[in-house]
Parts: structure tokens; C-alpha cells; sequence
């Protein structure tokens, strides 16, 4: 039997064995070691290691459907515009006024300027909103993915009977809303540390006609309702790259009954994960334990102790670790290398019961395996060289990782 048939074996014995009972520990030693990319294994693994599911197959059903419903409701209460319900049927327009499908009620009118108006808040959503349809229109440019139509788009959104405002980037008009204010919450970022968060391409993908949806406008939905359920967080740049690969891995889904729900599946992995990071895009936490600054401050200090010279020279460069490692930690190396090679990466990330010890491991790894260029190169090309990390075998700076006390 070949080594890949064989690891192929050891996670059908896991995720489809006899037992009722996932062995968490034993599917985290094997995902550590990379996922294989056939049947469900990374979908459903990430399902369990993110948390979103428990380890019991028979509570599996009655979860994913309680779940799956709860997201809906999220879209008809959140993503639908004002006064308007999945079905057309009449809603409540505030203070008893019925009101349906095409109508509003007195007391919450598209004119009203009541902070407590639905309409305002629904006009106020679509500052941040603008921000994430110029993200999510960029993301992972270097395959068609995101841009191609999804199987399953969602109906109460797609057709809108010619109804303005129930597919998100329909309500975004770049010409008349400002920039949205997206930087991290607290004292907000540094100029230098915005154009460090991203690194995409400019080109915008276009949106799909009536009846269909491209997968990037999933994704953007994702993101809206996330950030309106987070409001003391919102939506800061840099969250879809987080989610891109999430629901990458959930649409591309082989079990096309699961595939069917990955929007749903990937706003709770999503979610998950962003409660353990979230800390990443808060400012103000950045010194606290699980602050951006604290876990470049732990990078440097690996490096220190793994490879003096190294940690010297870019000392001495004034080469400092945010120049390079604040997008490398922030995103999870989400945009440091092609997609297929950062779901490598994140099989082990989320293996990791420490979870990101494992990431500066992988960090500091990447630094080391380029020491002797970094020798030779003054401060300019060092920068470039860690903004813009060289192709790889990732494979090559995982082995490094894990050799790394």
C-alpha cells in the first residue's frame, strides 16, 4: 500500500469508523501532518477542529440542521432590506402597522433619520459594506474560483423580483459613499500598517445576473453578517482573507449535501476561528496575551534564540517585525503563498492544540530558510524579500517548522 493510500485509511478510520465518538486527539495528530485532498476529510476535519462540530457523529444532523437554520434567519433579519420578508408576506412595521411585501410602515420609513430607524441603520451598514465588496471583489486572484457561479445560490437573495437591495453589492454605489472606516478598532492603524495588511491584486471581479451568484458574493455576505452580529468589532480589512479559504474548502466540498450548506458551514467555522484571533484586529489588545504585537514580540524571540546573526543583522537594518510578520501573523499566512499551499498550512494550525504555536514555528522557519540571502542583502531587498516571500515547497518549511524545539 503507498504512503498516501495508507494516510488516505488512517482518516476514513477516524472520521468514518464504527465508533460514535471522533478521537479528537488521534484526527489532530493526523491532520497535523496535512489533510488529504480527497472525499470530505479537510471539510469535515476543520468542521471538528474549529469546534463547529462535536466529536459525537449521532449529534451531527440535529446540529448542522439547528445551525443551518439559525443562518437563514440571520439573512432574513439582517442582509433583507427593511419591511421586507423572505416570502413577500406582510411584516410588522413597528407599532402594529402591517405593512407588505413593497411597503413600509409609518413609523419606520426610508426618510426616517431616527437613530432607531431600521432604514438608517440599513444606510449606515452600507459604509462598512462598501469596504468589503472591494475586498471580497479581490480575493484569491491567482485562481478563478471566487469569480466563477455557485451551485447553490441563495434563493431569497438572487431573485429579487427587481427589488433594489437584497444582493448586497447592488446597495454599494463607490461614487457617492465615502471610504469606509475599517481600520482595526481601538486607536485605530498606522498608514505603513494598512498597506502591510494587503498586497492583492486591483482587479475587480464582476457580479453574476439575476438567479445566480458568484462565490465572491457569498463571501461578501458572510462578512456583512458578521460584522453586523459583532458590532464592537465589525469588519476590519484583512477578515476575507480569513474566510476565503474557509469557504473554499466548504464549496469545493465533494458530498454535494454538504457543498449545499457551505455558505452557512463557513460562517460558523468562520466564526470559530475568529474568536480565538479576533484579539488580532483589536488594537487595543495588542499587548494583551493574544495581541498582534505580543505574538511578533514571540516571534522575535524564537528568532533570537534559533539564530542569533539573523536577529542582529535586522536589528541593526532597523528591519522591525511589523514590517513583515504583522500580515504573516494577522492573516495566518493567508496571503504569503497560493491557496493550495496555505490549506496545507492551516491543517497543521488548527491541529495544533496550542494552535499558534505552531505559526510562529512556520514563521520563523521561512526566516532561517532564507538566511543566507537575508546576509547578503541590505535593508531594501530584505523587505522585499519577507513582503514577498519567494515560491517554495511548503512542505520544506513545514518539516523545518516541525523540527524546531
Amino acid at each position: 500500500m503507498s504512503i498516501f493510500k495508507a494516510r488516505v485509511k488512517e482518516f476514513e478510520d477516524v472520521l468514518a469508523g464504527p465508533q460514535d465518538a471522533i478521537d479528537l486527539n488521534q484526527l489532530r495528530k493526523l491532520a497535523f501532518n496535512g489533510v488529504p485532498d480527497v472525499q470530505s476529510f479537510r471539510a469535515l476535519s476543520w468542521k471538528l477542529l474549529l469546534g463547529y462540530l462535536g466529536p459525537r457523529r449521532s449529534s451531527w444532523t440535529t446540529t448542522l440542521a439547528q445551525k443551518r437554520a439559525l443562518y437563514k434567519q440571520f439573512i432574513e433579519e439582517l442582509v433583507l432590506p427593511p419591511g421586507h420578508s423572505s416570502n413577500g408576506a406582510s411584516v410588522d412595521g413597528g407599532d402594529g402597522d402591517k405593512v407588505d411585501s413593497g411597503g413600509v410602515g409609518l413609523q419606520d420609513h426610508p426618510l426616517s433619520e431616527g437613530p432607531e430607524s431600521a432604514w438608517n441603520t440599513f444606510f449606515n451598514d452600507n459604509e462598512f459594506l462598501l469596504q468589503i465588496d472591494k475586498d471580497v471583489r479581490r480575493l484569491c486572484p491567482d485562481i478563478s474560483f471566487f469569480q466563477q457561479p455557485t451551485d447553490y445560490p441563495c434563493e431569497i437573495v438572487v431573485h429579487s423580483k427587481g427589488e433594489h437591495g437584497r444582493r448586497l453589492h447592488e446597495r454599494v454605489v463607490p461614487a457617492v459613499l465615502s471610504s469606509a472606516n475599517v481600520e482595526r478598532k481601538g486607536l485605530g492603524m498606522t498608514k505603513q500598517q494598512i498597506n502591510l495588511i494587503t498586497k492583492r491584486s486591483v482587479e475587480n471581479y464582476a457580479a453574476m445576473e439575476e438567479g445566480q451568484e458568484a462565490h465572491w458574493e457569498v463571501v461578501q455576505r458572510i462578512l456583512f453578517i458578521y460584522a453586523k452580529l459583532n458590532p464592537g468589532q465589525g469588519y476590519v480589512q484583512g477578515m476575507n482573507e480569513i474566510v476565503g479559504p474557509i469557504y473554499y474548502v466548504m464549496a469545493s466540498d465533494p458530498d454535494l449535501s454538504y457543498r449545499a450548506h457551505a455558505e452557512a458551514d463557513c460562517f460558523f467555522c468562520f466564526t470559530a476561528l475568529m474568536s480565538e484571533i479576533r484579539d488580532f484586529f483589536i488594537k487595543t489588545l495588542d499587548d494583551a496575551e493574544g495581541g498582534i504585537k505580543f505574538m511578533m514580540a514571540r516571534l522575535s524571540n524564537m528568532l533570537k534564540s534559533k539564530d542569533l546573526t539573523i536577529y542582529e543583522l535586522l536589528r541593526s537594518q532597523e528591519l522591525h517585525p511589523q514590517y513583515y510578520s504583522f500580515r504573516w501573523l494577522t492573516l495566518l499566512l493567508s496571503q504569503e503563498f497560493p491557496l493550495p499551499d496555505v490549506l496545507r498550512i492551516w491543517d497543521s494550525v488548527f491541529a495544533d492544540e496550542q494552535r499558534f504555536d505552531f505559526l510562529i514555528k512556520i514563521c520563523c522557519s521561512m526566516i532561517l530558510i532564507q538566511r543566507e540571502a537575508i546576509l547578503e542583502n541590505d535593508f531594501a531587498s530584505n523587505v522585499k524579500l519577507l513582503q514577498n516571500y519567494p515560491p517554495i515547497d511548503i512542505n520544506v518549511v513545514i518539516a523545518h517548522a516541525g523540527s524546531l524545539a
